[in-house]
């Protein structure tokens, strides 16, 4: 209804099996994918479905913080949080 439907989807899982366990390694039989939660990354494009226990990681800026870090005239650093 949105106009998200024709996105790609990323699945976040572990990357030792096609499941959600890490333990069952490789292409196991039988076994059921969870899905906890979906985002939406309308910016990158695609939806990603969060499975399992994996934690992912926060987007970072287009300008990291570290261009705003500089040593000043008295060797002092400028800039930091």
């Amino acid at each position: 209804a949105q106009g998200y439907g024709h996105l790609p989807v990323c699945m976040a899982k572990t990357q030792y099996s096609f499941s959600t366990d890490p333990n069952l390694r490789g292409a196991p039989v039988g076994h059921t994918v969870p899905v906890r939660e979906v985002r939406l990354s309308a910016g990158a494009g695609f939806v990603v479905a969060i499975c399992g226990e994996i934690m992912t990681m926060p987007g970072l800026p287009k300008v990291p913080s570290s261009e705003k870090i500089f040593l000043n005239e008295h060797g002092q650093i400028e800039g930091l949080f």
